[in-house]
């Protein structure tokens, strides 16, 4: 079993694992294989915080951004979107 986070940013099992992996504290999402991730990982940072979705879509619903690394087309798009809020949402609590 695999533990997914849902549209509402809460943790449910999945018999699937996720397609992408985010940062809980600073609500972004990425590619699995994503470069800066994993440099963060390597130095022992990051792996209490992380967090799977099943897709794209559930990320966005759940107020994570897509990661300016390994995603830089989405987040052109997202940086850029008039319906984007300058204020970053309050990460959920520990």
């Amino acid at each position: 079993m695999y533990t997914l986070t849902g549209l509402d940013g809460q943790p449910y099992p999945s018999p699937s694992p996720g397609t992408l992996g985010g940062h809980r504290r600073g609500r972004l999402y990425g590619r699995l294989d994503c470069p800066s991730a994993l440099r963060a990982i390597a130095r022992g940072g990051y792996v209490g915080q992380r967090v799977f979705f099943a897709d794209e879509a559930t990320a966005i619903a759940a107020g994570y951004r897509p990661c300016a690394v390994c995603l830089p087309d989405e987040y052109a798009r997202w940086k850029h979107d008039p319906r984007r809020s300058s204020r970053r949402p309050a990460p959920p609590p520990a």
